[in-house]
C-alpha cells in the first residue's frame, strides 16, 4: 500500500479499505436491515446457539412470504454485495457488526439452497451447519454445531417419515412450503428418468396446489398437507406393484396410463404384457439406438406387434406407442448415465 503510486490511484481507484470497502459495507448492512425491518433478529446477536440457529429459517419465512413484492430477490442481491464487501474490510469491521453480516449470509445461502430452480443439488443440512459454523466461528465462540432440525443430521429426505413429521410441524410455514417444493421437484425429476407418467402426473398435482396456493385459493397450512400428502404418495409408488421390478413398473404405467385399458383387462393380463414388453425390449436395446431412425422404427414395429398380440385397444394404441417409446428413451438414457 505504501508503494501504491499517484497514477495507480487515478487508474483504479483509492485502496484504502478505510474509505472505500468499510463505508460500502456499512451502506449495505443498513439495506440489509431494512429490508428485513418487521422480524426480529435480535437473539442472533445476543442469544443462544439454539437461538442463533432458530432465527435462520424464521427470516427465511419471514422473506419468502414478500417474495410476491420482490423483496426476496433484493435481498439476495444486497446480501451478497454485504458479504463481498466484508471479506474486504474483515479486518476492521466490529465484532457485533461481523456477526449481523454472518447472519445476513446465512440467510442469504439458504434462501438460495431452497429456491435454486436446478436439479441434483441435495439440500444438506451438514453443509448448511457447517456454512453457519464456518460464518460465525471468527465471531462467536460456539461450543457445538448449529441444527436447524435438531434431529436431522443427513440430507432432507422425501421418504423419511420423520422428517415430514417435522416438516409439517414447523412454525415458519413459508419456509416449510419452499422445502417440500424442492424436494418434490428432484423426485419429479428421478421420475423424469425413469418414470415418465408419474413424472407427469406428479409434476401436474404438484404445479395445480402451488398454483392454487399462488393464487390465494388455499392457504401455506393447506397446501403444505397437499405436498405432504404428494410425498407420500410418491413414497408408496416406491414400492414393486404386482410383483414387477422398477423398470417392469416403469412400462406397466406407460401401458396403463388410460383408465380404460385398466378396465379393458384383467390385471394379469397386464402384467403378462408388462413382463414380456419389458422383456423384448430389453433384448433388442443395442447402444444409442435411440439415436438411429432405422433402430427406432425397429423398436416401434416391436412394440405395435405386442399391442396387436394382446388385443390393445385400438383408440389407445397410438398414445400407448409414444409413451412407451419415449419411456424406453429415458430407460436407456438412464442406463447409459449410471
Amino acid at each position: 500500500m505504501n508503494d501504491y503510486t499517484v497514477r495507480d490511484r487515478k487508474n483504479y481507484g483509492n485502496m484504502d479499505i478505510s474509505k472505500v470497502s468499510y463505508p460500502k459495507f456499512k451502506e449495505k448492512l443498513e439495506v440489509c436491515r431494512d429490508l428485513l425491518y418487521g422480524y426480529d433478529y435480535s437473539k442472533f446477536m445476543t442469544g443462544s446457539d439454539l437461538d442463533r440457529a432458530k432465527t435462520i429459517p424464521g427470516a427465511v419465512n419471514f422473506l419468502i412470504a414478500l417474495s410476491m413484492q420482490d423483496k426476496k430477490d433484493l435481498y439476495l442481491k444486497e446480501a451478497l454485495m454485504l458479504h463481498q464487501a466484508l471479506s474486504l474490510c474483515s479486518s476492521i469491521a466490529k465484532d457485533d457488526e461481523r456477526i449481523e453480516a454472518a447472519f445476513f449470509e446465512s440467510v442469504r445461502v439458504l434462501i438460495g439452497r431452497l429456491t435454486n430452480t436446478g436439479v441434483g443439488k441435495k439440500i444438506s443440512l451438514s453443509e448448511m451447519n457447517a456454512r453457519i459454523n464456518e460464518l460465525l466461528k471468527q465471531s462467536i465462540k460456539s461450543d457445538g454445531v448449529i441444527n436447524l432440525f435438531s434431529d436431522v443430521k443427513e440430507e432432507f429426505s422425501l421418504f423419511d417419515p420423520k422428517f415430514l413429521d417435522e416438516i409439517a410441524k414447523m412454525k415458519e410455514k413459508n419456509l416449510a412450503v419452499e422445502i417440500l417444493k424442492k424436494l418434490l421437484a428432484e423426485q419429479i425429476f428421478v421420475y423424469k428418468r425413469t418414470n415418465a407418467v408419474k413424472s407427469e402426473k406428479f409434476s401436474e398435482m404438484m404445479q395445480m396446489a402451488i398454483n392454487r396456493y399462488i393464487n390465494g385459493l388455499i392457504t401455506n397450512a393447506e397446501v403444505i398437507e397437499e405436498l405432504l400428502k404428494m410425498a407420500k404418495q410418491i413414497a408408496e409408488g416406491e414400492q414393486p406393484i404386482n410383483g414387477l421390478s422398477k423398470e417392469e413398473t416403469a412400462f406397466y404405467n406407460a401401458l396403463t396410463k388410460s383408465q380404460a385399458v385398466k378396465d379393458f383387462y384383467q390385471n394379469e393380463e397386464l402384467v403378462a404384457m408388462t413382463k414380456e414388453l419389458t422383456d423384448t425390449l430389453r433384448s433388442n436395446k443395442t447402444i444409442d439406438w435411440q439415436k438411429k431412425e432405422s433402430a427406432r422404427a425397429k423398436m416401434r414395429k416391436i412394440i405395435k406387434r405386442l399391442l396387436k398380440k394382446y388385443n390393445y385397444p385400438l383408440e389407445g394404441q397410438e398414445d400407448a406407442l409414444q409413451t412407451v417409446m419415449n419411456q424406453c428413451e429415458l430407460w436407456t438414457d438412464n442406463i447409459m448415465e449410471v
